[in-house]
């Protein structure tokens, strides 16, 4: 295998296929409550990752049950589940309110762990400690929306906190032997080919165990839908307005993997998402199996692999 594989990298740990569960617990985000920003990230509609059996008005239990039986037929080798709490900000709640779904859920049989996604303004001393306690006996994993390493991106986007605030996040909650991961969105307004690929050495000096990279998608009902349409904001930012040819884009990953620091399991390279949240085209109209094999075969082509180029 010529990168780090998150298939591999679960078989490593736990011996054998490892099913992510999704739950959508209801939880909000700072960025859209009014507590730092309102209407969110400008690239945001979470509800586009959402599954079809994931509803906050079901409990935990229920969604995570028929979770299971939609992964069964496709997945019938996994006997070992992660609770993924996936949906907006799921740490921004109480404690008390955080003990009692993140219970709920390692309840669940078969159940070795948790994933659970948000933002660095979200999390503190008090959260790291409980998350640290459960680590002890299972799989504990905060999985960081960091988006871009740039601040002026940062700005643009409405994300509502800066990299400092992210990577200090991320060094303390591994410190905390937590399992960290990081989502990355390349083709966001501002940023050129060259600005994308050299975000890794940013990347490399974050603890990171896993990293996701997703294309940037124009997501109905957001407010890049509104900027796409905006000649004189795509020209003043030379903005690609999210549009990919799949080759370029591709290359453009091999680029940043080739440099990417060799022990961070790759977990993604590209993002998909049901057809009837695009307010774009997609560019590709293929399955991420199919982007991953071309993935693959293209580091064969072009004699490469995870960490050829990385520098410490």
């Amino acid at each position: 295998m010529r990168y780090n594989s998150y298939p591999d990298y679960f078989r490593n740990i736990f011996g054998e296929r490892v099913q992510k569960l999704s739950i959508n617990a209801g939880f909000t985000c700072p960025n859209r409550d009014g507590k730092v920003g309102v209407g969110g990230c400008t690239f945001c509609n979470a509800l586009a990752f959402n599954p079809s059996y994931c509803d906050p008005s079901k409990s935990v239990t229920q969604q995570m049950e028929e979770g299971r039986l939609f992964h069964l037929g496709r997945y019938r080798r996994a006997s070992k589940y992660l609770a993924y709490f996936q949906t907006f900000s799921n740490t921004y709640a109480p404690l008390d309110q955080l003990k009692a779904v993140y219970n709920e859920a390692l309840r669940f049989p078969n159940v070795v762990g948790l994933v659970i996604g948000t933002r660095p303004d979200c999390i503190d001393e008090e959260k790291i400690d409980f998350l640290a306690s459960l680590a002890d006996k299972y799989y504990i994993k905060v999985e960081y929306g960091i988006e871009t390493t740039y601040d002026s991106t940062l700005t643009l986007i409405n994300r509502g906190h800066n990299y400092l605030t992210l990577a200090n996040a991320i060094k303390k909650t591994a410190e905390h032997n937590i399992h960290t991961g990081g989502h990355l969105i390349f083709g966001l307004p501002s940023e050129t080919r060259k600005m994308m690929i050299d975000q890794v050495d940013s990347i490399n000096n974050l603890p990171l165990d896993t990293i996701k990279i997703h294309q940037l998608q124009i997501m109905k009902n957001t407010a890049m839908e509104t900027l796409v349409a905006n000649k004189e904001f795509c020209t003043k930012f030379n903005w690609n307005c999210g549009k990919w040819e799949l080759n370029d884009y591709i290359d453009i990953v091999i680029d940043f993997v080739e440099r990417l620091r060799p022990d961070i399991v790759i977990e993604r390279i590209a993002s998909e998402v049901p057809p009837r949240f695009l307010a774009t085209d997609p560019n590709w109209d293929i399955r991420y199996d199919e982007v991953l094999r071309l993935f693959e075969q293209r580091l064969i082509d072009r004699d490469t692999f995870q960490g050829k180029l990385y520098n410490p």
